[in-house]
């Protein structure tokens, strides 16, 4: 999408928000389920008086999900639904703990409603920095260790946390001092719209459920689009990804969200043929092996020029797509403190990085200004 798109998008949500400001819980009755095409981890159900969202996998290997029970008028549940985890809508303040959950915000016109973040300097949205340098937005400290009674004193209406390793601890106390906690899992998302249909289970806190189905359409009509681009494509260039950390090469496994992106941009991934939904860890000779001729080289993590590469490790210079000039970061976006765009906008809009990587691979294809991603010189 080049930047006209961008704008449009951005009036449409500006539009749709007008009309309908904090838009209305929408009027359901029992068995009504929100429509979800891609994502699995969530379900949100409605019934008189409430709506009950259930996050299926929290995180990696979660034997059980949670539950929530959303409701404008709390005081109206039965006995039986209020000894669960009951949060009052439309909320008006929220703590989030993931730069992903971010854009999410600003979408559904609610970056206002963010009060409180762990490390503010990774922020990248302008919208965001703007409202965190006029004093809006409580510096939390470190992830892991969240100054617990900062928060407190906020006392916002929700804290959205994740949890990759399943340490619950924190978001427990922070429950047992009153505050709710909800868990957001659109990172196990194994389809990039997936990911991007998250925002729909956001909605449901501020009660902007058809705000969220607007916006994703539009997400969704662009991603299927650059997709019938490259459907009838039979050249497909051969693509490496990732790079060494200490002795190992980390690039994304054949099942990741990487490599998904990489084939519906009409790209061979040099190991989609893996069953890894994570990150493979690999020797250098063996990737160099496999991959020495690849055409592209795209995903370069924090590398900016050709020549910063090849100081970190002269053998990178042996890999064709080096020579021949076509490595690729992602990581070129950042925000006014330094965040990482890619890390933070990615999730949303995974039609930009779809356009991005057509770009790269089939340019004749595509009218389109690189957004996310650079090419190294």
């Amino acid at each position: 999408m080049n930047r006209l798109g961008i704008f449009i998008l951005t009036i449409l949500v500006a539009a749709c928000s007008k009309n309908q400001q904090k838009e209305e819980v929408i009027k359901t009755h029992p068995s009504e389920s929100l429509s979800l095409n891609y994502a699995t981890g969530f379900e949100v159900h409605y019934y008189e008086g409430y709506k009950k969202v259930i996050v299926k996998k929290p995180f990696m290997n979660a034997e059980s999900g949670l539950e929530y029970i959303l409701s404008d008028n709390p005081q109206s549940l039965s006995e039986d639904l209020k000894s669960k985890s009951i949060i009052k809508t439309p909320i008006n303040s929220i703590v989030c703990t993931s730069t992903t959950h971010i854009p999410f915000l600003d979408y559904l016109n609610e970056s206002n409603s963010l009060v409180g973040f762990p490390t503010t300097d990774y922020i990248s949205s302008e919208k965001m920095r703007q409202i965190i340098d006029n004093g809006q937005v409580a510096e939390l400290g470190i992830d892991k260790e969240m100054n617990v009674e900062r928060l407190v004193e906020l006392d916002p209406d929700i804290v959205m946390g994740y949890t990759i390793s399943g340490d619950l601890g924190q978001f427990n106390k922070i429950n047992q001092l009153g505050i709710a906690t909800v868990m957001n899992a659109e990172y196990l998302e194994e389809h990039p719209l997936g990911r991007s249909e998250w925002i729909k289970f956001v909605a449901t806190f501020f009660n902007k459920e058809q705000l969220a189905d607007s916006v994703f359409k539009v997400i969704e009509e662009n991603y299927l689009k650059y997709q019938r681009l490259v459907a009838r494509q039979n050249k497909k260039p051969t693509v490496l990804s990732g790079i060494v950390y200490g002795d190992t090469w980390y690039l994304p496994g054949g099942e990741n969200y990487a490599a998904k992106l990489i084939d519906d941009a009409g790209g061979n991934y040099l190991w989609s043929s893996d069953s890894t939904r994570g990150f493979l860890e690999l020797s250098f000779e063996s990737v160099y092996e496999k991959a020495h001729e690849a055409n592209y080289w795209i995903g370069v993590a924090s590398f900016e020029t050709l020549e910063s590469i090849k100081k970190a490790d002269v053998r990178y210079a042996d890999f064709s797509a080096f020579k021949d000039g076509r490595v690729y970061t992602n990581n070129w976006r950042k925000g006014a403190k330094g965040g990482s765009e890619f890390l933070e906008l990615g999730y949303l809009r995974p039609d930009l990085i779809l356009a991005d990587l057509i770009e790269i691979m089939h340019p004749e294809l595509i009218d389109h200004e690189l957004y996310f991603h650079k090419k190294l010189e």
